[in-house]
């Protein structure tokens, strides 16, 4: 099942210098695929730590029907995985069984349900055959898919993952691809490799200066040249290329 996501007016700063989010609202439907994009340093990543309670800010975050509050983290953390852009992160235990069953166990499923679960995401992440591989001797594509098994052994509601593509190479990138095109939960995607997000999500939101500053299906926004422009956002050169060579 799959949950939308309610922010509004969301402010945060790591300190009084600097706002980083600033009264930042967004939508995003149960079982959409969101794109999160803009520059380096606009707060993209702080915002996705406010939605599992990493992070708090003032303004509300709201999962289906649950706000992310101090009281609710536990539920919340169950309806939110959070996929960091670095594996290595998030990744602690020996084997690649022990990294999937860790979350199922901490939340007090049974032998059985543990063991279900780590045979679904092991399958979903094409990792089977691969239980007993030391995790940090893995690709770091490999490293990445087993991150998000770790994930998708707790059944979240939501799924956020920060820089999903970086580091691949295009074999693993469509691997990747394919997974998230045939997972049902709500995604959050923020990438700076521009392509492959838009190939998998249903709109694309731009947020700047800590501010959403448009959102819409991905082609509207992909065409609108100078608001991608504006934004640090030009594929201009892409596609300067891309009528070079055909």
């Amino acid at each position: 099942m799959a949950a939308g996501i309610q922010i509004e007016n969301l402010s945060f700063s790591y300190s009084e210098e600097k706002e980083v989010l600033k009264n930042l609202s967004l939508e995003i439907r149960a079982g959409e695929k969101m794109g999160l994009i803009g520059p380096m340093g606009s707060g993209k990543s702080t915002l996705l730590l406010h939605l599992n309670g990493l992070l708090t800010g003032s303004g509300t975050v709201k999962i289906g029907d649950t706000g992310v509050k101090k009281d609710t983290l536990p539920e919340i953390r169950r309806k939110v995985g959070m996929v960091f852009q670095n594996p290595d992160d998030q990744l602690f235990n020996p084997t690649v069984e022990e990294e999937i069953a860790f979350g199922p166990l901490n939340f007090g499923y049974s032998p059985d349900e543990v063991a279900e679960k780590l045979k679904y995401a092991l399958e979903a992440m094409r990792l089977t055959g691969m239980e007993k591989s030391v995790s940090h001797h893995l690709s770091m594509g490999e490293r990445k898919r087993v991150a998000l098994a770790t994930v998708l052994a707790l059944d979240p509601e939501v799924i956020a993952l920060d820089e999903p593509f970086a580091n691949l190479d295009t074999p693993m990138m469509m691997q990747l691809l394919d997974i998230i095109n045939s997972l049902s939960a709500t995604f959050i995607i923020v990438s700076q490799s521009l392509l492959p997000l838009l190939s998998c999500c249903d709109r694309v939101a731009i947020i700047n200066h800590g501010r959403i500053v448009a959102v819409g299906p991905v082609k509207d926004i992909l065409q609108d040249e100078e608001l991608m422009r504006n934004n640090g956002l030009d594929l201009g050169y892409y596609k300067k290329i891309l009528r070079e060579l055909f």
